[in-house]
């Protein structure tokens, strides 16, 4: 009888099955291990709590608002203009036979200071003869008068009574009176002729400097000939443009006051930035200027040439000239004076209110002068004006000092919305 054993597995055939049990098994594992250790850490991990939204103030620089009184200063442009101006001509004709060495342009003279001299001898001939012309005449009054006694007495005598008419024919009244107008139209020729002498000397008629000069030695002119142009060197004018907004702060010397408002001249080019000369306002013209329609105003300079003993050293006004004036003008009792380039958009400034907040404030000016203006309402004393730029302002924004942010942890101060 045969019997059927059961043959034994063989160990190659086993660590096979081993193997591949395994290797189906293991990635099995990693993907749970993995699933596992994700769930934990989902479950153990941080976890991400909402912050506040914050905003950055941003830095500026503050000064305190200070109310005072502050005197108001016109800027304005003008030309330099002479006070005087002659066109010397002759009043006499002839020829030119002395000039002084001063007689150039730009020469200075005093007043009455000869000039010219024109040949004075046909003046002098004339005064000769009009002289003896006088002495004939003299003599035919002397003979007439001896002949009015003769003829006199020779009435009385007569005894006879005549009309007024013939009275004073018979007293020769006629021939004595056409003597002596004879005499009086001989004595004033003489004087012409002697006056006439006299303006062969050309002076200058006030203190003056030569613009130009339309003669030479030997010229001969006549009274229709220009000899020379002067102006007066005692004082010049300036011709300057004002708006008309600011006349009310000027004192033009025309309203029953003594002395018109205090200017100082400025003429950098020619000057420097630190010379000056000073002057007043002489009085407000009629009429405005046509082009811009701004009104005109003169200044005063008192020796514009620095010819007297006390202005010596001081700059020299050149006529023509286009310089800067400085108006002192009225004061304002109670401003505040603000920088031009602190005023925003016309009539706004920027403060910093007691919240630390940017206010946009419209203010009241009561003037405003080319460098700065004067604030009389909108703001109050010790409120902090904000001097420095914002590159977006928007009312309300947050704010800080840069004494305030030194303070501050890094990153700025955070607020709350």
């Amino acid at each position: 009888m045969a019997t059927d054993l059961q043959q034994p597995t063989p160990p190659a055939a086993s660590s096979r099955n081993r193997k591949a049990a395994l290797r189906l098994l293991l990635p099995a594992f990693v993907v749970i291990a993995a699933v596992a250790v994700a769930a934990w850490l989902l479950q153990t991990g941080p976890q991400a709590k909402p912050r506040p939204k914050v905003r950055n103030a941003t830095i500026v620089d503050v000064r305190p608002i200070k109310f005072d009184r502050h005197a108001t200063t016109i800027s304005v442009m003008g030309t330099v203009i002479p006070q005087r101006e002659v066109i010397l001509k002759p009043q006499v004709s002839g020829k030119i036979i002395s000039m002084s060495d001063k007689l150039i342009p730009g020469g200075r003279f005093a007043k009455d200071e000869p000039l010219l001299t024109i040949d004075p001898s046909d003046y002098q001939l004339a005064i000769q003869q009009l002289a003896s012309e006088v002495a004939r005449v003299k003599a035919d009054w002397q003979i007439e008068l001896g002949q009015q006694r003769v003829a006199r007495k020779e009435y009385e005598l007569l005894g006879e009574t005549v009309t007024d008419e013939e009275k004073a024919l018979m007293l020769r009244e006629p021939q004595l009176a056409n003597i002596k107008a004879v005499l009086d139209a001989t004595k004033a020729r003489l004087e012409q002729a002697r006056l006439d002498l006299q303006r062969t000397v050309v002076t200058a008629p006030f203190n003056a400097v030569v613009i130009s000069r339309e003669i030479n030695l030997g010229t001969s002119v006549s009274p229709s000939a220009t000899l020379a142009t002067l102006v007066g060197s005692d004082s010049y004018w300036i011709d300057a443009l004002v708006p008309s907004s600011l006349l009310k702060w000027i004192s033009t010397g025309q309203e029953g006051r003594a002395d018109g408002s205090q200017v100082r001249v400025y003429d950098s080019a020619a000057w420097g930035a630190a010379q000056y000369r000073t002057g007043r306002v002489l009085g407000l013209t009629a009429m405005v200027e046509e082009q811009g329609r701004m009104a005109k105003l003169l200044v005063e300079i008192p020796d514009p040439l620095a010819l007297r003993t006390g202005a010596k050293g001081q700059p020299e006004l050149l006529l023509g000239s286009y310089i800067r004036a400085e108006i002192a003008g009225e004061s304002v009792p109670q401003a505040a004076q603000v920088e031009r380039d602190l005023v925003r958009d016309g009539s706004h400034l920027w403060i910093m209110d007691e919240r630390n907040t940017l206010d946009i404030r419209p203010v009241e000016i009561a003037f405003r002068g080319q460098e700065y203006v004067l604030v009389t309402g909108g703001i109050r004393e010790g409120e902090r004006l904000i001097t420095s730029n914002l590159p977006s302002p928007v009312a309300g924004m947050s704010l800080r000092t840069m004494a305030a942010g030194s303070t501050d942890q890094a990153g700025g101060e955070q607020t709350k919305p």
